[in-house]
C-alpha cells in the first residue's frame, strides 16, 4: 500500500489532504505519490525524491511468479532514478517519473 506517512514532516498535517488520502484508490495514491517526486524533482529536493521512490519500492512484490519479473524492472529503474537524483540530474528523473505516471494513469483509465 502506498502512505504519505513517511512523507509528512509537517507538526500540523493538512486535513483536507489527509482526508484526500484516507480516502483515495490504490490507483489515485499511486498517481499522487509519482505526481509528488515530480513535483520534488523541481524543486531539485534530493531528501523527498528518494524517500518518495522509496515508498514505490517498498510497493513491489516479489511473490507472484507473474509479476515479479516486472517489479525486479522497476525496482531497477527507481534505484536508477534514486541514483540519478543523488548526482543532482533531476531532469533525468522528473521524464521517468513523468512517463511513468501517464502511462499508469492511461492504464487505469482504460479500465
Amino acid at each position: 500500500m502506498y502512505t504519505y506517512t513517511s512523507l509528512a514532516h509537517q507538526s500540523k498535517p493538512n486535513p483536507y489532504l489527509v482526508n484526500e488520502i484516507n480516502n483515495a484508490t490504490q490507483e489515485q495514491l499511486l498517481l499522487k505519490v509519482y505526481d509528488f517526486i515530480i513535483l520534488h524533482c523541481q524543486k531539485k529536493n534530493m531528501i523527498k525524491v528518494n524517500e518518495a521512490i522509496q515508498i514505490l519500492m517498498n510497493g513491489l512484490s516479489y511473490n507472484d511468479p507473474e509479476v515479479k519479473e516486472v517489479s525486479i524492472g522497476f525496482l531497477k529503474l527507481y534505484q536508477y532514478c534514486q541514483d540519478q537524483a543523488r548526482k543532482n540530474n533531476f531532469a533525468e528523473v522528473q521524464k521517468i517519473m513523468t512517463e511513468l505516471r501517464d502511462t499508469w494513469k492511461t492504464a487505469f483509465n482504460n479500465r
